[in-house]
Parts: C-alpha cells; structure tokens; sequence
C-alpha cells in the first residue's frame, strides 16, 4: 500500500478517535452540538496549556481524564 495512503488512514483514525472524546466527555449533549461553542472550549484549553501552569493543568486534566475511561 502507498506511503500517503497508509499516512492518509492513521490521520483518519486519530481524528475519529478525538472525535470520540469530545462525545465521551459528554460536551456534544451539553453544547447541543454547537460547533463553535465546542472549539471555544478547546480554544481555551490550548491556552491555558500554553501559560505558566501547563505541569499544573496537566497533573490535574490526566487523572481526571483516566478516571472518566474507568467503567
């Protein structure tokens, strides 16, 4: 299989796959799938990740992310 094609696929993957968090989360329901209201919130993720607590944001967000996986 070609190189571009098998890269093609992997991005494909990976974005479905952030799709699903976003779903998980459960911010589709709670946003009534306002797309802009969505990409805000990630928006100000990306920022406060950029400041000068990004270890803080990380140390807080990871657990809480790996909690919610928990069944």
């Amino acid at each position: 299989m070609r190189e571009w094609v098998v890269k093609r696929r992997e991005r494909t993957r990976q974005l479905i796959e952030l799709g699903g968090l976003v779903v998980k989360a459960g911010l589709v329901d709670l946003t009534d799938d306002d797309r802009a209201v969505l990409f805000g919130l990630l928006v100000d993720a990306a920022a406060k990740l950029r400041g000068d607590e990004r270890k803080q944001r990380l140390l807080l967000w990871r657990p809480r992310g790996r909690r919610a996986f928990d069944p």
